[in-house]
Formats: structure tokens, C-alpha cells, sequence
């Protein structure tokens, strides 16, 4: 019964974010209820367990669909392609003890979801909790809306006129019942919680059904190894998520209940626990250091926070206050991208508060416990996304292969038993055992065990892992984009000349070190002042780039005496001159305030002032930017091609400005726009930015395993575009193209033009680019596909905008994006991914956290053990750990196909002995079914997977699915080997001359040993064979020692042919634990073959057979482990007959990128050499499915070898 979205019954939650659900209305029904319940006790259970499975049966069992107004039950179902069910009750929650009827409610709080959740006359509130997250029914939306935030809605005047004096403890405590407490409470799970969990597992549920039938069949040592086997995994399992549990629960009970000083509004200031805090209550904040426990707009003064928490950077950042912006757009679109520099986040600490004018430091509370930014971090733990890889979707469907080749089992079983007259009973447990030994139980974890191995090892090596089902993702990686400061190139910028300009004229460069500083001069102040550094535990902490800039001065920050400005009442810290400064005229400058720097503005300023002297305002950013906003006549004319000098060198360029402002408005109430404009322009700060001693040979070796590299970085694009030449991304030989895309003033179209770099006419330019290739190498190089797409965050989102049909065109063969913003570095990753590439991330920071949450694969490069933003985090700081964990990735992919191939052999080997043997209503005995499961299988299931990553990395990846043709053609010709295999030893048995259906010991009668036995004692031993014969249900026989003695060994020839090496596991013969095993299972079955020792045989359940014929068998296997081994290796692992296979049946790759490639190489026109498109009058020439399309996340349909 699937759903019929009707109108009022269905509806999103949570609409456009990251854990969008669909949400259905129900209502429980009586008498279906009753019917449920007389179900769940005549299936003794059985229905309640299947329920419990499935949440979605037993809400369309149970309940009748509604309106979701009416419905006392909630059905949500995720958007992703999973489609997870979850049920959810609704829970009512009573306001009437502090209101009386809804007219008490405050007149200020009619456009508060609070109010409109609140129904009449009962004065109740509708709320379902999901995932921690308490939703409230807004009666007149009708849609559930979150309760713990304030709404977006507010403007930036509304936070500052209804929150700023805070709420009153009416509005407070009525908020309070409906939000909950402020707490991010992970309960440590009871452990008995645990177990029924995990022995509720549908997987131990299999476990139980079989042990059940084993012991009904007398399998009693077999059925208690796998109960202590089973319990052992329990525990484990209950034990790890216990420490988990544990370990969760520490890391956010510290800040879940801290005192705080709020503002009441009318009452003055109150101290309470921070677990009675609720949105839209205002916090005082203290001076010192404290913990944040809630998610908090900044209203008054400047902040400086500790975020390494959040983002891994233990760089301190300076918060500003919300701006009193009056007018009619939300806070958040308002601010746009800046308004993260207003908000405190929770779990983050507040080392230095700075209060302005208005005497103490406010902040609104913005989101409280589970919808907090680390709330949100800890929820994602919790409740991890699933992964859509095609080997654990193929493994499913594998496994229900399996089952239907039971189903057939089954029958031939039933078939066999009920025609020689076997009781009902014994055919039903035959028949129910076939699925027991086809379906490998043990098959989700011998899948794991590889990922397992593979996490340690990458610990070993300084990776961390927080999310280990992506490690097999990582083999598949065929694009990673890097960040380039403090990625590709070192972190700290070194300063290496300083290009004043006076009068519109650039003066001589100023070299750093030099013997002598930089003159006195408004260059000077800007380099002293223009910062956000913080004395922080005696060292000057802050951005690398401004620590550089400012240690040029040779000044200090004076933190502890700050100072009073005459007719300011707020204090400010200070920069005075150093022991090693030049002299200067002043005693020093106050930092009045700051504006802290916007990825989005890329800039950031301050307003300063001499002691004794009036305020200025400086600025610094990028030098596009900041040249804008400069007066024309105060900018040099060559201004393009200086800045085009040094960026193509590949120096990091900064431009400085400054502005007098007039005295009057106090500089808190100064708006940016109107401090950064009509400044006089200073000059141009040169920093080196040296790469990184690894980059080079890591781009080199991941373009030589054909892994394309990408730079994404908020720096200029000519910087950027030489770190990419110098760095191996792009080719000396290959071409450059500008993308320049503008919006045309006065209207809504678009113009793109397309530049190549080498045509630039700039004088200064010519003398730094190689301009020796001549036009027809050009023509040659573009008509080759050696060319490289580089554009700037603008243009790419102006194309996205207008251009959307080019956007997959330019990606294919985009290789620099500069000046891109962190939304639009997370958007250019999801674009990847819908030309189905499989993409890596790799950034240092917090601008990289959305693009590294986003990626297949995020890596962070962060000193911390364990950031939180990233699935993946390396120890050192560089980008060696890119290969290193695409090499385990592949390695960890191949091993978990190796286990599959290998679990799938051995219980279908195990079926094919056993119906063979049911023919002759035999089967394997209890001892002979415990050695071939754990003394074979279990050691080497946990001992195949320790084979290393091969260490070079080779030009083609490891294949992404189960079901592709070179694995299942392998799969069957062993199954097929295998049948052909037992089937001859099992007929070639029966034609033997000694071989006798009744008399076991025919075949030892004329052998030495045994005639030297008297008549009296072979009666005797006849005797007892009779009676053991008995007890062990018939299991002796020729055809079962010979067929159990092959198959047995056939598992191992089956586990050594499957164990790849290279090209991409080492050969099998480093992993001496895997070959030791090997060899000592070898010795003990041979050792079972040959040695005829009496108490053992009868123990085993085997018979004496003559030497000829266990030489005979021991020949079958050599026969069946070359032809094994000659498959696997001339067919199976041949790729260049796969790949000619592929170009006779014409098979053309599904994924979009490689489509789209085939379609460019065609087009003589592409790309379109200085040539100017307008966004309406372009044809779309890309076919339709180029664009659009969803986001394949971990779904390639690429089938490659």
C-alpha cells in the first residue's frame, strides 16, 4: 500500500533543508487496533516484530488516513532516495496555567509561532517530536513549524526593538513549556535498551530461526558456536555503541547547564540555568571567558569567539553587532552571506567581549538545544544520512538471489524426502535447513570487516574517519577540488613589498625584510590598525595574514589598558609603537571599531583614531574590490596591469584604503556602506604564497592515475591560475580561457565572453607569461581538448543563473574558480556531482565546511583529531592524505568484492555438497558443517581483508557494482567449477570396485592394517559402527567423506583464487596472517584426507577410502585450482579484452560527464574563442538530460573495470 499525497493529508517538513520528510496525516481506528492485536498473539509475536520492521504496515494497519489537523498519528517518510518510514504520536501540551484565554497573551507576540500554536478554548498546543526537534501546529498555516527558533521572519530593527529588552517571565515561562529545556541531552542508553535492539536486528532474528532448527535436528555443538559466536557480536556491538553513547553524552553535558544573566524586560537583569533559556530571551555577556549554550544574535558590542569547535580552526573570530537596519527585508536575507559575523554559536567560547556605547554587551537568543549549530552537529551523529552506494544495494538484491536459489533448494528437497516416505517433520526441517547453509548469515559483516581493517590503517597514517561507510566512496573519487591557502600553499603568507601610491601614481616598491620599516605615513596606521588580532594567553592571536602585516610594524597590542576615547564612554583597545619601532608622532591608535571580514564583501575595515587625533576609517580586501570603492582620481592608471604584474607571479595581492571621517556620529552608529566609500586608495600589499613541498608530486600522481584536480579558492583569479600552472594542474602546454560572465545594466539578460589568457594585451604582462607558442600550436592544443576553463565566483553564479545550459560544458573542462564564496564552493561540488562525478573535497577551514560536508568525500586538513564539519580529517596539515586515501579506498572496495565473491562460493559450495547428498537422503554431518563454517570460513573471512593498499595509484578505477558482468561471470564459472567438481567425485565414487552402499568399510578390507584385525574385532568394530551409524543419523558414507573432503577444500582454492592483489590490493603473499592460515587450514584437511585415524574419522563422520582414491580427489582439486586460477586471471582480470569487448558491443558510458565529453569533441565550435554570448539570445545546444537532473550522491552509473 503505498501513498497518495491528498490534499490536507500530506505536506513537507522542513521544506528545501538538508532533512527534508515527508509528512502524512493518520487517525487510529478501534476495531483495526482490536484486529492488531488478536493478530500480534496468534502469531505469537511474529506480526508485532514484522511492525516493528516496518512502521509504515502497521500505521496503514492500524490507522485510517485525515487531514494532518485531525490525525493523532504522523507517518514521515525522508525525500532521499531511501524513503525511510518513521511513525510519530502526537503530544499535547497545555499553556493554561500561566494564560487564561488567548486575549492574555501579549499583543507583541501575535506574529510569534507561540501564538499562532496556541488553540481555543482548550489553550493546547500540537506537537510531535522528530529527531529531537520539537515541531508545534501553527493553527493557522496549518503546517507544522520548529518551536526552539526564532523565526526568520524578524527584520534586524524588529530583533533590536521587541527582543532587545528582553521578554517578560509570562512570555517566558509560556515559551519555556512549549520549547522545552535548552539542552543538548544525549541520555546514556540502558544497556537492556541496547540489546533488544540489537537482538531485534533482523540479521539475529535469521539467527535465532536457525538456531532453533538446528537444535530441533540434534545440530547441538554447531547450534551452541553459533549462540556464543552470536552473543560475542552482541556484545561487542552493545559495548561500542555503549562507549559511543558515553563518549556523546560527555562532549555536550558541559555546557548544558551554566548560570547566565538575562534581560527581563521590566525587571531588571535576572540570573538563571541555562536550561530555562528560550528564543528571543536577551543574554547579558560578561567580560571573561565563557561558554555559549545556545545559538545567539550579537545586539550590542563586539565579540571575540573560539570556534574551533564548530569548524576546527582555532583561529579566534570577531562578532559584530546585529546592524539597526530599518527596513522591510528578514534579518538573514538582510545580512546575506555576512550573517554568521552577527551570531554566537552554541558549544563555542567567548574569550573577549568589547562593549560599545550602549554600555553592556546583549545578544538575543537565536535557537536553543537540538536546533542549535552543535545541537545540529550532534543530531548528525545520531542520526547519520545512509549511504546510496550501489555495493550494499547490490548486495541486497545478491542476497535475494540467493534466497530464490533456496526457494529452489527447497523444493528439490521436499520433492526428494516426501517421495522415499520421509516423515512430515524431518522433510519440513530438510527443507527449512537448505536456507540456512544458502544464505550466508555472516554476509553484512565479512562486508565490514574490510572497511574496519582499512579505518585503522588510515588512523595509523593520521586520518580520521567519522563516517566509515565512505571509505569504499573514496575508491571511486574521479575529481577532487582543493582549496588553495594553506592547502596547496603554505599557510603562512610572508610579506615581500609593499607598492604605494600617491596622486593616482604608483611610487617604488617598498621590499620586506628591509633594514628599514615602512615610512609613517596612512599606509603605515593601515597596516597597524587593519585587523581583527586579539591578545589572547600573552600571544597575538588571529588570521596568519594579519599577524604577518601587523609584526611588520613592529607595534604591540596595549589590551590591557584600553583606552577611553574623550566623549566615548566605552573603552578600546589600544596599538602603540613597539621596542623595535620606528619613531612615531603619536603615543598610539585606538581601535574604535571594526567591521570584521565577509567572504561575500571580500574586505573588512576599521575605524581608528590617534590619541589626540580625529577618527579614520582604513580598509583592506581584495584589490578589484577595494580599487571600486576608491575615488576614481585617487587610483592609478596602470592600476589593472600592476595588480595583473604581481598576481601572474603568483603573489597574493592586497589593496589598502583609507577615509577621514567627520567627527559628530559616534562610530558605532556608522553603517559600512557608509565607512567604505569615497576612500583614497594606498597601495597594494604584496604576500608570498609558496606552495606546499607536496603539492606538486601529489597533482602529479593523481593526474597520472587520471583523477581530475580542481582549484576552488576565495583568492584572486590571476593568483590562482599561476598557483594551478606552478602547482601541475594545468599543463604548460595547455591553454587558459577566461570566463567572464556580467549582468547587463538596466535589464535582466546576461552577457558571457570567453578570453583566452595569452591574448591579454597588458605591457607589464607580456615580459612574465611564456608567449612562445605560435597560433597553429594553439589551434592544436584547443582542437586536442588541452584546454582549462577558469572563472570567478561572480561569473559562475551569473552562469548558473542565466547560463545553465553552459554550466555542465564549462565544468567538464573547468579547472580554476576563484573568488568564490563558501555557498558557492559547496553548489560548484553538488554541479560535480550531477555529471556524476565522484567527488573530493580537500580544504583547511571553516569557508570550506559546506563543500566538505556536500563532497563524496570531505577532507579536512585540521589539527584537531576529529572535525566535526568533514567525514574525514588528516593529522598533518597536507595533501599527501588525498591519495593515500583514495589508494585504501580502492583497496577497501576490492576487498569488500573479494569477501562477497568468497561468502556467496562458500555457502553455495556448502548447498551444492548437501543436495547431492539429500539425493542419497544423506547430508553433512554436525562436525564436518562446524569445521568447514568456523575453522574455514570465519578465520578467513576475518583474515582476507588485512591485504594493504597497493601503493601506486593506476589510471582507471576499481569497478562500482556487484552485478557487473566480469564479477558474476566470475561467481558463476566457479559455481559451475565447483558442481562439476563434486558431481564427478560423487558419481566417480560410486563406480569405484571397492566402492558398497550398506558395508562403510569395504574399501579399508584389503588393506595390511586392517586384515591384521581378528574376525572377533572387526565384528566388534562392526558393532559399533552399527550402533554410531544409529546415533549419527546415516551420515557416513563414501559420497559424503568424498564430497565433503572437496568441498571443504574447495573453499580454500576459492579464498586464494578471489584474494586480489595488485593493481589495486598488494600481491596476496604480503598478508603472511591471510597465507599462514591458508596453509595450516590446507595441512589440517590433507591431514583429515590421509590419516585414518580411527576416533577422528568416526568424530568427523568420514569413512577410510584407498590411497588411489584420495590421490584421485587430491588430483580433482589441482585440476579445479589451475582452471580456477587460469579463469580468474586470463579472463576475469583481463582488462583489455573487457575493454575490446565493450568497444565490439559498442557500450557507451552512462555518465553524464562522459556523454557529454563525446559530444564536445564533436563540436568544432567549443569552446567559443573571444566571442560574447547574451543569456536571451543563446540556443540551448546541450541536450536536455545535461541539466536538471537530480544529485546522484553516491550513485555512478559508470561501469567501468
Amino acid at each position: 500500500m503505498g501513498e497518495n499525497p491528498a490534499k490536507n493529508h500530506y505536506a513537507q517538513l522542513n521544506q528545501g533543508e538538508e532533512n527534508e520528510m515527508d509528512i502524512f496525516g493518520y487517525k487510529t481506528q478501534g476495531c483495526r487496533k482490536a484486529l492488531c492485536i488478536a493478530g500480534y498473539i496468534l502469531s505469537c509475536g511474529a506480526l508485532r516484530l514484522l511492525f516493528y520492521w516496518k512502521p509504515e504496515w502497521d500505521v496503514w494497519v492500524n490507522c485510517i488516513r485525515c487531514s494532518l489537523e485531525e490525525a493523532d498519528i504522523f507517518l514521515l517518510r525522508t525525500t532521499d532516495d531511501f524513503r525511510i518510514y518513521s511513525r510519530k504520536t502526537v503530544t499535547w501540551i497545555s499553556v493554561s496555567t500561566f494564560i487564561k484565554s488567548r486575549s492574555d497573551y501579549p499583543a507583541t507576540e501575535e506574529d510569534s509561532i507561540f501564538s499562532k500554536a496556541i488553540m481555543t478554548p482548550s489553550l493546547q498546543v500540537k506537537t510531535i517530536q522528530v529527531q529531537k526537534i520539537c515541531y508545534v501546529w501553527n493553527i493557522y498555516a496549518k503546517q507544522f513549524q520548529k518551536a526552539g527558533v526564532l523565526e526568520d521572519h524578524y527584520t534586524c530593527s524588529d530583533i533590536h526593538d521587541k527582543f532587545g529588552s528582553g521578554l517578560t517571565c509570562n512570555e517566558q515561562n509560556v515559551r519555556r513549556v512549549i520549547c522545552g529545556p535548552n539542552t543538548i541531552d544525549v541520555p546514556v542508553i540502558p544497556i537492556w535498551k541496547l540489546l533488544i535492539k540489537e537482538v531485534l536486528n533482523p540479521f539475529y532474528v535469521f539467527q535465532l530461526f536457525s538456531v532453533c532448527l538446528w537444535f530441533a535436528e540434534d545440530y547441538m555443538e554447531y547450534a551452541t558456536a553459533i549462540i556464543i559466536m552470536s552473543l560475542l557480536s552482541i556484545f561487542l556491538t552493545v559495548y561500542d555503541l555503549r562507549k559511543q553513547s558515553i563518549k556523546l553524552h560527555r562532549l555536550v553535558e558541559s555546557h548544558n547547564n551554566i548560570m547566565v544573566t538575562v534581560c527581563r524586560n521590566k525587571e531588571g537583569f535576572q540570573e538563571l540555568e541555562s536550561h530555562h533559556l528560550v528564543p528571543g530571551d536577551t543574554l547579558i555577556l560578561k567580560e571573561g571567558k565563557t561558554l555559549l549554550p545556545c545559538d545567539a544574535i550579537l545586539v550590542s558590542g563586539q565579540c571575540t569567539v573560539n570556534e574551533s569547535m564548530l569548524t576546527g580552526e582555532s583561529i579566534p573570530v570577531t562578532k559584530t553587532h546585529l546592524p539597526q537596519a530599518d527596513n522591510f527585508k528578514p534579518w538573514r536575507v538582510y545580512c546575506a552571506e555576512d550573517y554568521k559575523k552577527h551570531v554566537l554559536f552554541c558549544g563555542t567560547e567567548v574569550i573577549q567581549t568589547k562593549a560599545d556605547d550602549r554600555g553592556v554587551v546583549k545578544a538575543v537568543v537565536l535557537r536553543i538545544g537540538f536546533n542549535t549549530a552543535k545541537g545540529d552537529l550532534v543530531r548528525s551523529i545520531l542520526y547519520p544520512k545512509p549511504m546510496n552506494f550501489k555495493l550494499y544495494r547490490d548486495a541486497l538484491r545478491f542476497l535475494m538471489c540467493l534466497i530464490a536459489f533456496a526457494a529452489i533448494g527447497m523444493i528439490y528437497t521436499v520433492c526428494v524426502f516426501a517421495l522415499n516416505g520421509e516423515e512430515t517433520g524431518e522433510v519440513v526441517k530438510k527443507a527449512l535447513d537448505v536456507i540456512t547453509i544458502a544464505v550466508p548469515p555472516a554476509l553484512p559483516a565479512a562486508l565490514t570487516t574490510g572497511i574496519i581493517y582499512t579505518q585503522q590503517r588510515l588512523k595509523k597514517k593520521g586520518i580520521f574517519c567519522i563516517s566509515p561507510q565512505r571509505i569504499n566512496v573514496c575508491g571511486q573519487l574521479n575529481l577532487v577540488c582543493f582549496d588553495k591557502t594553506g592547502t596547496l600553499t603554505e599557510d603562512g603568507l610572508d610579506l615581500w613589498g609593499f607598492l604605494p601610491s600617491e596622486r593616482n601614481c604608483f611610487q617604488d616598491l617598498h621590499s620586506f625584510p628591509a633594514d628599514h620599516g615602512l615610512p609613517w605615513g596612512p599606509a603605515f596606521k593601515a597596516l597597524a590598525v587593519c585587523h581583527s588580532l586579539i591578545v589572547w594567553e600573552g600571544k597575538i592571536q588571529g588570521d596568519p595574514l594579519d599577524v604577518k602585516m601587523f609584526e611588520a610594524t613592529n607595534w604591540v597590542i596595549d589590551d590591557s589598558s584600553r583606552h577611553q576615547i574623550e566623549g566615548q564612554g566605552s573603552t578600546h583597545a589600544t596599538v602603540r609603537p613597539g621596542l623595535k619601532a620606528t619613531t612615531a608622532p603619536v603615543e598610539g591608535i585606538a581601535i574604535l571599531h571594526q567591521f570584521p571580514f565577509s567572504s561575500a564583501l571580500q574586505r573588512m575595515s576599521v575605524i581608528a583614531q590617534e590619541i589626540g587625533g580625529d577618527p579614520q576609517a582604513f580598509i583592506k580586501g581584495a584589490p578589484e574590490i577595494i580599487a571600486m570603492l576608491c575615488r576614481a582620481e585617487t587610483v592609478p592608471s596602470n592600476f589593472e596591469s600592476k595588480l595583473l604584474l604581481y598576481t601572474a607571479q603568483g603573489f597574493r595581492v592586497i589593496g589598502l584604503a583609507c577615509k577621514s571621517l567627520q567627527g559628530g556620529k559616534l562610530p558605532a552608529a556608522l553603517t559600512r556602506e557608509e565607512v567604505e566609500s569615497d576612500l583614497t586608495f594606498l597601495g597594494l600589499l604584496i604576500m608570498e604564497n609558496r606552495l606546499k613541498r607536496e603539492t606538486q608530486p601529489v597533482l602529479e600522481e593523481l593526474s597520472a592515475a587520471r583523477i581530475r584536480t580542481v582549484m576552488v579558492t576565495g583568492d584572486n583569479i590571476q593568483t590562482a591560475i599561476t598557483v594551478a600552472k606552478n602547482a601541475g594542474m594545468i599543463a604548460p602546454t595547455h591553454r587558459v580561457i577566461l570566463v567572464e560572465a556580467n549582468k547587463m545594466p538596466g535589464s535582466f539578460s546576461a552577457s558571457i565572453t570567453w578570453k583566452s589568457l595569452e591574448e591579454n594585451k597588458f605591457e607589464d604582462y607580456r615580459s612574465v607569461v611564456d608567449n612562445s607558442q605560435t597560433e597553429p600550436g594553439i589551434r592544436l592544443a584547443l582542437g586536442s581538448g588541452q584546454y582549462h576553463f577558469a572563472m570567478t565566483g561572480k561569473s559562475y553564479q551569473i552562469v548558473s543563473q542565466h547560463f545553465r545550459h553552459l554550466l555542465p560544458k564549462l565544468l567538464l573542462n573547468g579547472t580554476v574558480f576563484a573568488r568564490m564564496s563558501p555557498s558557492q564552493k559547496s553548489s560548484l561540488v553538488e554541479e560535480f556531482q550531477k555529471l556524476d562525478y565522484f567527488v573530493g573535497m580537500c580544504g583547511d577551514g571553516a569557508n570550506d565546511c559546506g563543500a566538505l560536508k556536500v563532497a563524496h568525500a570531505g577532507i579536512s586538513l585540521s589539527e584537531q583529531e576529529a572535525s566535526v564539519a568533514s567525514p574525514f580529517t588528516s593529522q598533518t596539515p597536507s595533501i599527501a592524505c588525498v591519495p593515500e586515501l583514495i589508494r585504501e579506498g580502492r583497496a577497501a572496495l576490492v576487498t569488500s568484492f573479494c569477501m562477497f565473491k568468497y561468502m556467496a562460493l562458500y555457502s553455495t559450495i556448502q548447498y551444492l555438497g548437501v543436495l547431492l547428498l539429500y539425493w542419497q537422503l544423506n547430508s553433512f554431518g554436525n562436525y564436518q558443517f562446524l569445521f568447514q563454517d568456523l575453522a574455514i570460513t570465519t578465520v578467513i573471512g576475518v583474515t582476507m581483508s588485512f591485504t594493504g593498499a597497493y601503493p601506486k595509484l593506476v589510471p582507471y578505477r576499481p569497478p562500482s557494482q556487484l552485478i557487473s558482468p566480469p564479477l558474476l561471470l566470475s561467481v558463476v564459472l566457479n559455481i559451475l567449477f565447483s558442481l562439476s567438481m563434486q558431481i564427478f567425485g560423487f558419481v566417480v565414487v560410486q563406480e569405484q570396485p571397492w566402492y558398497s552402499k550398506t558395508n562403510i568399510h569395504s574399501a579399508c578390507l584389503s588393506m595390511n592394517n586392517y586384515e591384521r584385525n581378528s574376525s572377533s574385532s572387526l565384528g566388534l568394530h562392526g558393532v559399533g559402527d552399527g550402533a554410531h551409524k544409529q546415533t549419527d543419523n546415516g551420515f557416513k558414507s563414501y559420497e559424503n567423506t568424498t564430497v565433503w573432503l572437496l568441498s571443504t577444500i574447495n573453499c580454500l582454492i576459492v579464498a586464494l583464487v578471489f584474494s586480489k592483489g595488485k593493481p589495486f590490493r598488494q600481491p596476496i603473499y604480503t598478508n603472511y596472517v591471510f597465507i599462514l592460515v591458508l596453509i595450516g587450514q590446507l595441512g589440517i584437511c590433507l591431514f583429515l584426507m590421509f590419516a585414518d585415524i580411527d576416533d577422528l574419522y568416526s568424530k568427523m563422520d568420514l569413512v577410510c577410502t584407498p590411497a588411489s582414491w584420495r590421490i584421485s580427489m587430491v588430483g580433482m582439486l589441482a585440476v579445479t585450482l589451475a582452471v580456477s586460477f587460469l579463469v580468474e586471471e586470463a579472463v576475469i582480470e583481463n582488462r583489455p579484452l573487457w575493454l575490446l569487448l565493450k568497444k565490439t558491443f559498442r557500450y557507451h558510458s552512462k555518465s553524464h560527464y562522459k556523454r557529454l565529453q563525446h559530444v564536445l569533441e564533436q563540436d568544432s565550435a567549443w569552446p567559443p574563442l573571444n566571442e560574447t554570448f547574451f543569456s536571451d539570445s543563446v540556443a540551448v545546444t546541450v541536450e536536455g538530460n545535461m541539466g536538471g537532473h537530480s544529485n546522484p550522491t553516491f550513485d555512478s552509473s559508470e561501469d567501468s573495470l
